[in-house]
């Protein structure tokens, strides 16, 4: 990948992810504690719905930048005719290799919000304190391979979904889809994506949130399932379901959209810049 393409992924990238964290937060504090194990409204209910959103500022641009530099050099490195049928399967190897990178920087700063959002009264950076001394770093990666485990399904089913959306656009008006063409294709996709992995995102949720030494703080996925399974049933495995399907709807549409959008006006800056 030249040096404007490199630049403009990690800006547009990093611009597309912060807009999102930012203006979705309260849906996704609302998704934290309906899944949260002591259950909705002994988790804060509507009350101090941005707890935890300092977390969230400080590590959305270098996510959301990991992960767009990843998907960008895979899919160059990987680089197939825009006809071949083996581009679907670059844009799922491309985006699984984005998330396994981007959940180094997501899981620690996902760890402190998720604990933020179900203890409102308590502040950010004292939790993330509390973390490091009770449980040293690997607690702050706590849920790291079940974050994995919803994002690479997620990614699989959202980033080539997104992308033939797009291409069939593209071909139906005869020229490349505008931003906002590219975000409606992206809400979708988005859509889609988050309500078939909403049992993975429980599971994480779980995980994260359970105290340390607890059989659920192991970071076992499938045992984290079927004790929601046991005790909630096929409620408890989508709870938040609804709130994530608008969450990442909306932000698949602002995500994508804006990071399309600021990725042409960076190139273009680029190419006129001597």
């Amino acid at each position: 990948m030249d040096r404007p393409g490199f630049m403009a992924s990690l800006v547009a990238g990093g611009v597309a992810g912060v807009s999102v964290d930012l203006i979705l937060f309260p849906l996704d504090t609302i998704k934290t504690r309906l899944q949260s194990p002591q259950g909705f409204n002994k988790a804060g209910g509507f009350h101090g719905i941005y707890a935890g959103v300092p977390s969230a500022a400080v590590g959305s641009f270098p996510n959301a930048a990991a992960f767009f530099i990843t998907y960008e050099y895979v899919k160059w490195f990987l680089h197939t005719d825009s006809s071949s049928y083996l581009t679907p399967m670059k844009h799922m190897l491309a985006a699984s290799a984005g998330e396994v990178v981007a959940c180094l920087i997501r899981v620690p700063s996902e760890v402190v919000k998720q604990r933020a959002q179900v203890s409102a009264s308590t502040r950010t950076f004292q939790i993330f304190s509390n973390i490091l001394y009770e449980e040293g770093i690997q607690g702050l990666y706590r849920g790291y391979k079940s974050t994995v485990l919803r994002e690479i399904p997620f990614s699989l089913v959202q980033f080539p979904l997104w992308e033939s959306l797009k291409a069939l656009w593209s071909w139906r008006q005869d020229h490349v889809v505008d931003s906002w063409q590219s975000a409606v294709c992206g809400a979708f996709a988005g859509g889609f994506a988050a309500a078939v992995t909403t049992p993975l995102d429980v599971a994480k949720t779980r995980i994260m949130l359970a105290k340390a030494g607890s059989s659920t703080a192991n970071g076992n996925v499938l045992s984290a399932l079927h004790g929601v399974w046991r005790s909630q049933g096929l409620a408890g495995l989508f709870a938040g379901v609804f709130p994530r399907m608008a969450a990442i709807s909306l932000g698949g549409f602002i995500f994508l959209g804006a990071y399309d959008h600021t990725h042409s006006l960076l190139l273009e800056v680029g190419r006129k810049s001597p």
